[in-house]
């Protein structure tokens, strides 16, 4: 775990190209420093080598910089706080830094977050992702640091995964559902991210186990109380004959819900609805809602403590460890 790979350094591109230190890093501080010709093929080179800028002083490049970086969509939901804390849990006693970061679901501003992160020459890394572009992939070959992706183990990732799996925690949902005597059930969606599609595969899994026809509402927007509402109306139109409903995660199902009082329909006689995560707020409503409850707390303080280990030079045990979840029957199903 220790044998770090040499990163490519400028004098490495300039020598590639056969021009001078100085040509390439002026183009890096500013593109418009050097000739049009030039500047292309020195973008190419430093596609190719991987290179990454590494913005901490020179006599420190191979030392720890005891810090980590850590990836999460976004700062403020309430899914990735918990991740958060229960990473500080560890690294805090351990004496790390957390390089935190968001990247709003979009696989470019990933990109450009993971080369900023890995500028800072930092130990490991924990991203919420599995699926990267080919730069941050070559980026993080080049970096040869401890990688964990978290979040999901429903498939093998970079190097270690640690999380659940989001398939199988959707299909028993949705059976828990249909034993429960819900057959209409329709999928509420949001931002149509790796695991939003993982939860509607589990979703469509269940359905057709039992004979029964899956229908989605999926939408790139953001999930919000809000849009929970509105897939309600959108859904009592489009399949008038729903009587439940799972959702991508809590925030749907709390504005379904919401909807569901203000139009005066039963829930759970007339429609049973549950999300996903178990987050305080949809257990704390007068009709508690019925949810996955995801393991996020310690998702993140095992991420820390193997990511720690790893970059201590002890080899992980498992490539993917499944922390596993709950089925929290609620009062809406």
């Amino acid at each position: 775990m220790n044998n770090k790979r040499k990163r490519p350094t400028l004098q490495d591109i300039a020598s590639h190209l056969g021009i001078t230190k100085m040509t390439v890093s002026r183009y890096l501080r500013d593109p418009n420093l050097v000739a049009a010709e030039t500047g292309k093929r020195i973008a190419e080179a430093i596609e190719h080598f991987g290179y990454i800028p590494n913005r901490a002083p020179e006599i420190l490049s191979n030392a720890k910089s005891r810090a980590i970086g850590v990836l999460v969509p976004s700062l403020t939901n309430h899914v990735f706080a918990d991740v958060i804390k229960g990473i500080e849990n560890i690294t805090d006693q351990a004496g790390y830094q957390t390089m935190l970061a968001h990247y709003g679901y979009c696989q470019d501003k990933e990109e450009k977050r993971i080369e900023s992160l890995l500028s800072y020459n930092i130990d490991g890394l924990i991203l919420s992702e599995t699926e990267h572009s080919p730069k941050t992939l070559k980026m993080l070959e080049v970096a040869n640091i401890p990688v964990i992706e978290i979040m999901d183990t429903s498939e093998f990732g970079l190097q270690q995964v640690i999380g659940f799996d989001n398939v199988a925690a959707a299909q028993s949902m949705v059976e828990t559902m249909i034993k429960r005597g819900y057959k209409n059930i329709v999928y509420f969606s949001a931002r149509m991210d790796k695991r939003t599609r993982l939860k509607m595969q589990g979703y469509e899994q269940a359905m057709r186990k039992h004979q029964l026809t899956p229908h989605s509402l999926l939408t790139e927007e953001p999930s919000s109380f809000t849009l929970g509402a509105e897939q309600l109306k959108l859904a009592l139109e489009k399949y008038p004959q729903i009587d439940g409903i799972f959702c991508t995660n809590d925030d749907l199902a709390i504005g379904a819900l919401f909807e569901c009082q203000r139009q005066g329909i039963d829930v759970p006689k007339q429609i049973g609805i549950a999300g996903f995560h178990g987050l305080n707020v949809g257990l704390s409503l007068t009709t508690q809602i019925a949810t996955v409850r995801t393991p996020r707390l310690a998702i993140g303080e095992v991420a820390a403590k193997e990511l720690l280990n790893r970059i201590e030079g002890i080899a992980p045990e498992n490539c993917m460890i499944n922390l596993g979840y709950n089925i929290h029957l609620g009062e809406s199903i």
